[in-house]
């Protein structure tokens, strides 16, 4: 309401300087030390995965913006950042086609039709991917192209860390060192765990995301791994669980607003990853267990709602 030249409005009355295009600027800023040392890595492969998912994102988005009459939207940065998490959660090896399916559901399925940004209910780049995953052998039955590449999933013949945690670490394996700082098989953001931990870092310190969510799914994977009788640290370090812990469940839009809602969103992600691991299939995990928590958020919110200050017991 205006009144005598001023805007009259309820409390709290916040002000900052942050806004989307800011965030999702620091979010490109942390992803730098994976993409560069996945280049590194990978090289050619990496690159065209990457070019592809965040050009394919940026695409639809624009695409998206002009059919329904509205302005584009491509300077916020959410798409760019959709597709370079796509193209990290992909491995080096991977038919074309999927990446651009997938990147078409994150964007046009889970971001635009649900609402657009700020109301869309699960994370897109992860929904992305795990269909990618879901449907690949459907994809492939339908064309005989659009499978993965021969190998699995992870496009190489060797085993992966996820891999060797599925038979209890049998056999020669990754060690913590190499899970750590080394490149081996898997998505291209698992070049190394440290590179992505650096990045979250950058982020804490920057404020864009609270620890609160990250820390509480490392400690709960840590802890129940060793709970099931696997190894806690090396669920930590393996696969992508520093990428998801960090860079998708703390998403502003798909996590719970308040600490202790937080709290449990992560102890739940934390459980369902080595669950997951141990008993089910080892790929994607991380991305099933992130979107079920995402679907848990409103009645966290609702449940972990705080009583508004001066509120009383009636």
């Amino acid at each position: 309401m205006a009144k005598n030249g001023f805007v009259i409005t309820p409390s709290p009355h916040l002000r900052s300087k942050e806004n989307t295009a800011s965030a999702m600027k620091d979010v490109l800023v942390a992803l730098v030390p994976v993409t560069v040392a996945a280049l590194v890595a990978f090289t050619y492969n990496a690159l065209f995965n990457i070019l592809l998912a965040v050009g394919s994102c940026l695409f639809f988005e624009w695409l998206v913006c002009r059919l329904r009459g509205r302005e584009s939207t491509l300077k916020d940065g959410s798409a760019a950042v959709t597709g370079l998490l796509l193209a990290l959660l992909f491995p080096p090896k991977i038919q074309w086609l999927n990446i651009i399916i997938a990147s078409f559901v994150a964007i046009v399925v889970v971001k635009e039709l649900m609402g657009g940004l700020g109301r869309n209910i699960f994370n897109p780049a992860l929904f992305g991917f795990v269909f990618a995953l879901t449907c690949s052998g459907l994809l492939a039955s339908w064309t005989g192209h659009l499978g993965f590449l021969p190998g699995g999933f992870d496009g190489v013949s060797a085993a992966t860390p996820l891999a060797y945690i599925k038979h209890g670490l049998e056999g020669p394996h990754p060690s913590y060192l190499a899970l750590l700082f080394g490149n081996h098989g898997g998505a291209i953001s698992e070049v190394g765990a440290f590179w992505v931990l650096l990045g979250g870092a950058y982020l804490i310190y920057r404020r864009v995301i609270r620890w609160t969510i990250p820390v509480t799914i490392l400690a709960t994977v840590l802890i129940f791994g060793y709970i099931v009788g696997s190894d806690g640290l090396y669920h930590v370090l393996a696969g992508g669980l520093m990428l998801g812990a960090f860079f998708m469940a703390t998403d502003w839009v798909t996590s719970p607003m308040f600490t202790a809602g937080q709290v449990a969103y992560g102890i739940l992600i934390g459980i369902l990853v080595v669950l997951i691991r141990v008993f089910g299939g080892p790929a994607g995990g991380v991305a099933y267990s992130i979107l079920l928590g995402n679907a848990f958020v409103p009645l966290l919110d609702k449940v972990f709602k705080p009583k508004r200050f001066g509120e009383v017991a009636a």
